[in-house]
């Protein structure tokens, strides 16, 4: 769509006599289809819901076992986490959201709101409709979208493609595989990672990216994968690895 609208907008330029050379962007951001749009360059002490659709998008970079709150309120977390962003993509580091920043938050994202590299599909693979599980099926879906965004910033962190074997499952499908009672699948807000890198180099850069929850080689049953989710308070066990 904004490919379309770009070419739209060079024809009727080149029609008026300009030349394509001369249109300026003069910084207004551009506009992501089918998702979320900001309008207003956005920091420290500002609030409101689109500071929380960034919180969103940067939550996979809060810093080392921290996990960045989706308050909607600019605050020195969401700062550090945005500068973090930008360095990642080599933007100006200065944690203040202005068009660069959205920018490339647009290029990462599909119109569905996830990211380019994941999708709902890969986050569930037990019920289309997210229901059955420990929340509610909008919650679940949100759960899952917030996972894949740190799931984003560990992909670039590691610099390679990530595969996700499960992710939310209703008590059924938990119940089929042998999942825990208690598992963050049931929530959402769980991925277990296979392929490559290792599992250990997973686990280890995973507690960068915002999961208060990491289980890899070591802990039972997490040999041949590393888990990573949300929870309330912080568990990492993978003692293969150190963790």
């Amino acid at each position: 769509m904004l490919r379309h609208a770009l070419k739209l907008l060079t024809t009727l330029a080149l029609a008026a006599g300009f030349s394509v050379t001369a249109l300026v962007f003069t910084g207004a951001p551009a506009h992501a289809d089918g998702c979320y749009t900001w309008g207003r360059t956005l920091s420290q002490g500002m609030s409101g819901e689109d500071v929380r659709q960034l919180q969103i998008r940067v939550s996979g970079y809060p810093g080392y076992g921290a996990v960045l709150g989706l308050d909607g309120a600019y605050g020195p977390a969401t700062a550090a986490a945005v500068t973090r962003f930008q360095q990642a993509y080599g933007l100006s580091a200065d944690g203040i959201a202005g068009p660069q920043t959205f920018n490339q938050i647009y290029a990462l994202q599909d119109d569905d709101c996830t990211p380019i590299h994941f999708s709902y599909a890969e986050l569930n693979k037990c019920n289309s409709d997210w229901s059955g599980g420990a929340v509610s099926a909008s919650t679940a879906k949100f759960n899952a979208r917030v996972t894949m965004w740190k799931l984003e910033a560990l992909r670039k962190d590691l610099g390679t493609a990530l595969y996700i074997s499960s992710g939310f499952r209703s008590y059924a499908c938990n119940s089929a595989v042998g999942g825990s009672s208690t598992s963050r699948h049931l929530y959402g807000d769980a991925a277990d990672l296979t392929g490559a890198p290792s599992f250990c180099t997973m686990a280890l850069r995973a507690r960068y990216h915002g999961f208060s929850e990491i289980l890899g080689p070591g802990y039972p049953d997490h040999n041949d994968h590393t888990h990573v989710a949300n929870r309330a308070s912080q568990y990492w066990s993978a003692p293969n690895c150190g963790i």
